[in-house]
């Protein structure tokens, strides 16, 4: 009933952007899913197949390294994906890992879009999403967060030899193409503190932001430290723009930048038996766990 509430508000309120109508989509999607689900009995429901540990659904895309990735192996530990003979890794899958570990669970790995995470939390279609969501007041509304897991600072790509390359500040881009990924605070709230910014559609995923600024379709791309970092292995020609600590720095909140894993609301036994994980490890182990995902990340190797 609370899914159907959310879709009527959404779509009562007569709004016509792209993103509200592809969450209410996303939403009666899962909804449908899960009402299927109910009628039929799932199977991984409270344990897993071998009749053994209880199993912990996870949620993440995939596909936004360093974060998370697809790849055709097992290599460094990395967990298959549910209903695929691939496999996931990435610094969301050592933490899902960690955690289910730590807290006796057997670990699956869901592949899903980005805008329907939240509505697979909702449902319960999976148990948690752990996929880089930034502790938003918007995602806050619908989904309770884990206290943070990552510490993630905003930063630019550009192409070298751009006009934009030793930009010192965000007013140095001034009337510059941007772009980065849908429904994230560097589209929503970054990328419009540029001065004249000609600001183009968002893009799907974070691969398809890195492709269109690679192919010169933009001039610039905002995003996170750690996708930068990344994107630098994959993409040499790219130049990462770091304002932090300087006077012309993005203007964001802590909780613009602080990651956290997503559960139902009301979840708390799940939700505190994460928090009691993720309270044992300093940032210096994220940072860790970060550098040794980038590390190894395909277009690494």
């Amino acid at each position: 009933m609370f899914i159907i509430h959310v879709i009527k508000r959404k779509l009562s309120t007569g709004v016509n952007d792209m993103r509200m109508r592809r969450f209410a989509v996303a939403l009666l999607m899962i909804a449908f899913i899960a009402v299927s689900a109910f009628a039929g009995g799932s199977k991984e429901e409270g344990a897993s197949a071998s009749g053994g540990r209880p199993v912990l659904r996870v949620a993440m895309e995939c596909g936004y390294a360093p974060y998370n990735w697809t790849q055709p192996t097992d290599a460094n530990g990395a967990v298959q994906i549910a209903d695929s003979n691939d496999y996931a890794y990435g610094y969301d899958v050592m933490m899902a890992k960690l955690i289910a570990e730590r807290l006796g669970y057997d670990l699956q790995i869901v592949k899903l879009d980005w805008d329907s995470l939240v509505p697979a939390v909702l449902s319960g279609t999976v148990d948690c999403a752990i996929a880089g969501q930034s502790i938003t007041s918007d995602r806050l509304q619908m989904v309770d967060f884990t206290s943070p897991y990552y510490y993630a600072s905003i930063i630019c790509l550009v192409n070298e030899g751009s006009k934009y390359e030793n930009a010192q500040g965000v007013q140095d881009l001034a009337g510059a193409s941007c772009t980065s990924q849908l429904g994230t605070i560097w589209y929503d709230v970054c990328i419009p503190q540029i001065p004249d910014a000609n600001i183009l559609p968002a893009q799907e995923s974070a691969p398809a932001m890195l492709v269109a600024l690679n192919s010169g379709r933009v001039d610039v791309v905002c995003t996170d430290m750690p996708t930068g970092q990344a994107a630098l292995v994959a993409y040499p020609n790219m130049r990462l723009l770091d304002f932090a600590g300087s006077d012309d720095d993005f203007q964001v909140s802590e909780e613009e930048i602080n990651i956290g894993i997503s559960v139902r609301k009301g979840n708390t036994e799940l939700l505190d038996a994460m928090n009691s994980v993720l309270d044992t490890l300093t940032v210096e182990d994220f940072n860790r766990m970060m550098d040794e995902a980038i590390s190894v990340q395909p277009l690494a190797q």
